[in-house]
């Protein structure tokens, strides 16, 4: 279809045999009657920025479209929204209106639905009244079947979720039912192709949908929490935690140097390794180094935990902190074979002070003090014999021979470093126990919680922006905030 203006004698093309009473030059912005070929008056730019054009072709829902015409309507307070008209190869109407950068798709209804003050009865589905505006025509673009009318117009909008139905009455008995769905920003780029220009979002759409289906969201976590039920179940009931290892690591054997334990195995799947250290500390500290070595593929997972315990009187009060107990797990291990390498150092450990040597052999200390006594430490258990030197060599033959051989291996080996003696007896130990536990309740109510935790957060998420939604309407059912 041509039409060729008889002010500028412009030729305005549509694609589209259709039967037209007016339209608007895209050239001078006149409005022409067809009947008379005559200009009725001129059209003027609301400079408001469209983002289809007249003639461009697009697909909706498999349905062929071509933009027929284009008016911009504005309200008494100058808000402006664009109403693009669409006609497929029957003729057929649809309509896209665009307000802020939200789009809604809507088709004409072949009969009118029933309303009420606050509300609509459509297809036996309740919507509820969302506003009713007085507006008008800013500008127009395109070709119209019938005559433009400038006059004012009535709209009254039906919201249900993402879904909205219309009643426009443009006066003269014109009378519109529309029934149109929220347009997302993704399915307009899918159905015309190169747009050079999407208006941006304005907070929200009237029928814009919540960025998540929370309904569809409680189905998902609901199906998850079920197989997560099931296979917690399955691996309680086939599956059983078991110890590992057990050993009572003292500090003296394992001091500037590691101990390799046993090996064991693990079987079942990937599971956590529970650690549990237990040290007799008092007032003091202990720490323990920890590996756990996969034999087959030499992984090493490292771990080192403080052991601490302290208490005593503060304005007449006592007071403690810490623990002579503490636990830790290493996640996620994969069966197989493994040993650990174990090293501990604590408080207590100290150089000795005096007049001290040591038998060549490492086994014993000899201190000998200011009292005139030589006490004797067997230095693998810490245990300690005073003997006078006044009458050793009478009495105790055997310590004096131990002494003197001791003082002679020191004074011939001038590199000689004196071992690191344990005075702190009471704390001469750290237990180790490791337990497997493939399983466990408590990754799976950590899964529940935060099923619940996003779904609760889904619910207020969603409440919220419903509310932001209708803080437009006078029908609002959310109460407004003063």
């Amino acid at each position: 279809m041509e039409k060729i203006c008889p002010k500028c004698n412009h030729i305005n093309h549509l694609d589209l045999e259709l039967a037209i009473e007016q339209y608007v030059c895209s050239n001078c912005n006149g409005l022409i009657n067809v009947a008379e070929n005559k200009l009725v008056k001129e059209i003027s730019n609301s400079k408001y920025f469209t983002s289809l054009k007249i003639g461009q072709k697009g697909t909706i829902e498999g349905i062929d479209y071509i933009v027929v015409a284009i008016v911009i309507r504005k309200t008494g307070r100058d808000y402006k929204w664009a109403e693009y008209y669409l006609k497929d190869k029957s003729l057929n109407d649809a309509f896209l209106s665009e307000s802020e950068g939200h789009w809604v798709f809507m088709k004409p209804l072949c009969q009118p639905f029933q309303t009420t003050k606050y509300g609509a009865t459509f297809n036996d589905e309740s919507y509820r009244k969302y506003e009713t505006t007085q507006s008008s025509i800013a500008s127009a673009y395109g070709f119209f079947e019938d005559s433009i009318k400038y006059g004012v117009a009535s709209y009254s909008e039906y919201v249900r979720g993402e879904r909205i139905i219309s009643f426009e009455n443009h006066g003269e008995n014109r009378h519109y039912y529309l029934e149109g769905r929220h347009f997302p920003n993704s399915e307009l780029k899918l159905a015309f192709k190169n747009l050079d220009f999407i208006p941006s979002k304005v907070s929200y759409g009237i029928v814009q949908p919540f960025f998540i289906n929370t309904k569809q969201l409680i189905n998902i976590f609901g199906v998850t929490a079920i197989l997560i039920s099931l296979l917690q179940f399955y691996f309680y009931t086939t599956r059983t935690n078991y110890e590992v290892f057990r050993d009572s690591i003292r500090f003296d054997s394992v001091r500037n140097k590691e101990l390799i334990s046993k090996s064991f195995e693990l079987k079942g799947a990937s599971a956590p390794l529970e650690v549990k250290l237990y040290s007799n500390v008092d007032n003091s500290w202990a720490n323990v180094e920890l590996s756990l070595v996969n034999e087959k593929t030499n992984e090493t997972e490292y771990a080192s935990k403080d052991i601490e315990q302290y208490h005593g009187y503060e304005g007449g009060e006592s007071w403690s902190e810490g623990s002579r107990d503490e636990e830790f797990n290493i996640c996620g291990v994969a069966p197989g074979k493994y040993h650990f390498t174990i090293s501990a150092q604590k408080q207590g450990f100290e150089k000795p002070s005096g007049e001290t040597y040591f038998s060549p052999d490492g086994t014993k200390s000899y201190e000998v003090d200011d009292l005139g006594f030589v006490n004797v430490t067997i230095l693998g258990t810490q245990d300690k014999t005073s003997y006078n030197l006044e009458n050793i060599e009478n009495n105790n033959p055997e310590i004096a021979q131990e002494l003197k051989v001791a003082k002679e291996y020191v004074k011939s080996n001038p590199n000689f470093t004196a071992p690191i003696i344990d005075n702190d007896t009471s704390n001469p130990a750290v237990d180790i126990v490791a337990s497997w536990k493939p399983v466990t309740m408590w990754n799976y109510f950590i899964i529940l919680i935060i099923m619940i935790i996003l779904t609760v957060l889904s619910f207020w998420g969603e409440h919220t922006f419903e509310k932001e939604k209708w803080s437009n309407s006078a029908n609002s059912p959310y109460p407004k905030d003063y």
